[in-house]
């Protein structure tokens, strides 16, 4: 019953330190909060091969302290979020692949194309910059002619000195005219 217990206080205590560690999924670690987080898994599970529940709490319980305050430097000096987590990687400008940036970051152009047709880009000319975060996410940049019309743009576009001679044109020409009138031809007014 003794086993059951301690469990359950590492079940909780684990939540507790996760909790305080971020709320970050997998995909947006950087890679001390990664090894900090898989450290973490690691020695919640020691004492339920072992007996030291209370030195496994406190060893998790540093290992969320020094996360919590690897990421307060990162806020504080830029020297240590570069050290830490790195820089975005320019990997596409002006619609021309850095090659030797891709070497670098051991990606190849078919894992690169994947990324960009799962992001709905599919081709690499439209886009204008694409960086690989230090996440691993893609960040990108469309080029004009390739951005979706945004109802911004449709407002410009809508509003401007060419449009409106074209508003000017239909709000002479109603559609509905020929069916109105066809309508009251063939409807007589009521004889009362």
């Amino acid at each position: 019953m003794n086993f059951a217990w301690q469990a359950l206080i590492l079940i909780v205590s684990g939540i507790l330190l996760l909790r305080i560690s971020g709320r970050k999924s997998i995909a947006q670690m950087t890679l001390a909060q990664t090894v900090v987080m898989i450290s973490i898994g690691t020695i919640i599970v020691q004492p339920i091969t072992e007996t030291s529940l209370w030195k496994t709490i406190t060893t998790a319980g540093i290992f969320t302290i020094a996360l919590v305050l690897m990421e307060w430097f990162q806020i504080k000096a830029n020297w240590v979020e570069k050290f830490l987590t790195g820089k975005a990687k320019l990997v596409i400008e002006d619609g021309q692949l850095k090659v030797d940036t891709l070497k670098k970051m051991r990606l190849t152009v078919d894992q690169l194309e994947m990324r960009l047709r799962l992001l709905g880009i599919s081709n690499i000319n439209n886009v204008k910059n694409a960086t690989l975060e230090p996440n691993g996410q893609l960040g990108y940049e469309l080029k004009d002619d390739a951005k979706p019309l945004t109802v911004g743009d449709f407002k410009k576009i809508f509003n401007s000195p060419n449009m409106n001679s074209i508003h000017q044109q239909n709000n002479q020409s109603n559609i509905f005219e020929e069916i109105n009138k066809e309508q009251t031809q063939k409807n007589p007014k009521k004889l009362h």
